[in-house]
């Protein structure tokens, strides 16, 4: 069963500034990670998030398992992606 792709606004704005490579790249893979989220999703360790790999970029998903949703909370640089509060 599918799981729906629901963004965080801020990871919306990212993808929307993006440049076009990059853009539909990262939509292909939230795509491939919605039609099987235990396969394309690793645990991130101490959280309760799940990282999905990107090339170089890095996106912190929480998956709703009983409302088949995956909630893509931040995406960025794999550079940054770990130095938030």
């Amino acid at each position: 069963m599918s799981y729906r792709v629901k963004l965080h606004p801020r990871v919306a704005k990212f993808i929307a500034r993006a440049e076009p490579k990059l853009r539909e790249r990262i939509q292909k893979r939230l795509l491939l990670a919605a039609e099987d989220p235990h396969r394309h999703l690793e645990t991130l360790a101490g959280q309760d998030l799940r990282k999905l790999r990107i090339g170089t970029y890095r996106a912190l998903i929480d998956l709703d398992e009983e409302a088949h949703i995956l909630w893509v909370r931040h995406l960025d640089h794999r550079k940054r992606i770990y130095r938030r509060d």
